[in-house]
């Protein structure tokens, strides 16, 4: 059997493509997370991994600490406000925010914004002063170095992100001095999916020495201090999150030569985090629709394809996936083909499946409780957007789906 009882029960009863997540994993994995870090380090949940309402609120809610939320949309936004986080406990991030998206942001109380440059602040300031109030900042860097191989690298190179280093002291002046702002501190994100737990704290200690310097710089008293992320785990094939046993002690050694007030909140350390949160929450449930085999190759055609499941993946990004086989099973190797019209849509090649696969079998693909449905291409030939049932064990939560909505006509344009 290629997929739990329960995951073909769902699966016959909302049919597929399906994404079925539990609670369980989530409320496991924040738990896991903060027993990794030092005491009183801060999580902020990048919403951009999965921002269906249910999970975000299982990771504010219940025992233990809660993670904050790390948006870059309007619609984020909403996410975390429905799922009731304050506004106190967001951090707006991203390069590209319309003044209708700060005018929204502002209004609902966001706590943090992240400034990507110093245009991005002043129009950030606009905003707040539109607002009568101060917004209050984090200055993303784009650091001129880096220290460890990662999965993804996001600095030591031209980027729409941060502030070049090598910049901040002759714009000190500038930075700090915007109207309707208040530079509360620095928001140095460096990496995604490090390599190991060696490369995770070689990071984080270059990022803490960085910042340190910056700080001098800067001549502000650092009152928040966003050190970024980078925690492992599979997407869309099997394994397990990484663990970080090291982590917490070498993590606040490291703190306390760099920033020694930190231990009584000056600064506030916050870290990020979004796959290693919800993503091994999450299974993608998909039938085999026909199997094909041509010039020595057997294609698997699934009904779900980049239009559901990795939008990146037809460029080569995530390959390859897996599915769930037993272990006492033959298998036998194809491609995972999705159904859409475009040689671009696979989802993996040389694949292991069950040596009987026949149409109609059904398949699981573990570990898609992140960059599901929301990072795919789920226009693209108009086919429906999977249903993405919610359980908590074996009780079910809530079942949805993403749908097209009209805007009514004449409605106004915020830019936002």
């Amino acid at each position: 059997m290629t997929v739990s009882p329960h995951h073909r029960d769902l699966a016959e009863r909302y049919g597929t493509p399906l994404y079925v997540y539990d609670l369980a994993r989530v409320r496991a994995a924040r738990r896991d997370l903060f027993g990794f870090l030092p005491e009183g380090v801060e999580v902020y949940y990048a919403f951009k991994a999965n921002p269906h309402p249910d999970l975000v609120r299982a990771l504010r809610t219940g025992d233990g600490p809660a993670c904050k939320a790390e948006i870059s949309s309007t619609g984020e936004l909403a996410a975390a406000l429905e799922a009731g986080y304050p506004g106190a406990d967001i951090l707006y991030t991203g390069p590209g925010k319309t003044p209708g998206e700060l005018d929204e942001a502002v209004r609902h109380g966001v706590g943090l914004f992240s400034a990507e440059s110093l245009t991005d602040l002043e129009h950030i300031g606009r905003a707040a002063r539109a607002h009568g109030t101060t917004a209050l900042c984090l200055l993303r860097v784009n650091s001129a170095t880096a220290s460890a191989a990662s999965g993804v690298r996001m600095t030591g190179k031209p980027t729409q992100f941060g502030i070049d280093s090598e910049t901040v002291p002759e714009a000190a002046a500038a930075l700090t001095s915007v109207p309707g702002t208040s530079v509360e501190g620095l928001h140095l994100f460096s990496q995604s999916n490090a390599r190991d737990e060696e490369s995770l704290l070689a990071e984080f200690r270059h990022t803490l020495e960085t910042a340190a310097r910056l700080q001098d710089e800067l001549g502000v008293r650092l009152r928040v201090l966003d050190i970024g992320g980078g925690f492992s785990a599979p997407y869309g094939r099997t394994g397990d999150r990484a663990a970080y046993p090291k982590l917490r002690g070498e993590l606040a050694a490291a703190l306390d030569l760099f920033f020694p007030g930190w231990r009584q909140g000056l600064p506030r350390v916050a870290v990020e985090s979004g796959r290693y949160l919800v993503g091994d929450s999450g299974h993608l449930v998909t039938a085999v629709s026909n199997l094909k085999t041509g010039r020595g190759h057997t294609f698997a055609v699934l009904d779900a394809g980049i239009n559901v499941f990795g939008g990146m993946s037809g460029l080569g990004r995530i390959l390859p996936v897996s599915v769930e086989v037993p272990e006492d099973g033959d298998s036998r190797q194809v491609t995972l083909a999705g159904p859409l019209c475009t040689p671009g849509d696979v989802l993996g090649r040389n694949v292991a499946v069950p040596a009987g696969l026949a149409p109609g079998d059904l398949l699981a693909v573990p570990n898609t409780g992140a960059y599901g449905p929301t990072a795919s291409l789920l226009m693209f030939l108009g086919r429906p957007s999977p249903v993405e049932v919610v359980t908590d064990g074996e009780d079910t939560v809530s079942v949805t789906r993403i749908e097209r909505t009209r805007v009514p006509h004449g409605a106004e344009h915020t830019h936002g």
